[in-house]
């Protein structure tokens, strides 16, 4: 990661770049994917981050599928980069069709376990914590409960 920029400047050049890149896919109309991944702790609770850029509020790591990656290698690319842990018997729980800045969206959502308390970088991710389902923080937004409900129907 560049640490060569100050980590201000990081999360202002961010903020820009979810601007644009909201835009292109607004004009492409391309369809995209992306992961997100509903890791535990062992005590069952659920971890979500705050992000520096994009709308305000909690949401589970994930994020793109790069060129010739798989998605479950996404997830476990990007929960390594929002939160510094690894994931322990990662499984599909389905795909959710959605639209993403005006288009098609492919999210592939994971679970699985985290033996590891979360370290954001404070770069892209300012605050990253397990909570317990029964208390989740506000706001949530509806991609973050529709990936939930999912998983709350997936359980076994």
């Amino acid at each position: 990661m560049l640490r060569l920029i100050p980590a201000p400047l990081y999360r202002t050049a961010l903020r820009i770049a979810h601007r644009l890149r909201h835009h292109w896919r607004k004009w492409r109309g391309v369809t995209g994917e992306g992961v997100s991944v509903i890791a535990r702790d062992l005590d069952g609770q659920i971890l979500l981050v705050r992000h520096s850029y994009g709308p305000a509020g909690w949401y589970f790591p994930g994020g793109g599928i790069g060129r010739k990656e798989t998605p479950e290698d996404a997830a476990r690319r990007e929960l390594r980069e929002e939160t510094d842990c690894a994931v322990e018997g990662l499984r599909l729980l389905g795909v959710i069709e959605e639209e993403l800045s005006g288009a098609p969206h492919r999210a592939h959502i994971f679970d699985g376990v985290v033996d590891d308390m979360p370290r954001p970088d404070g770069r892209e991710v300012i605050e990253a914590r397990f909570f317990p389902v029964h208390s989740l923080p506000e706001p949530l937004g509806p991609r973050t409960r529709a990936r939930l409900a999912l998983w709350q129907a997936r359980r076994t």
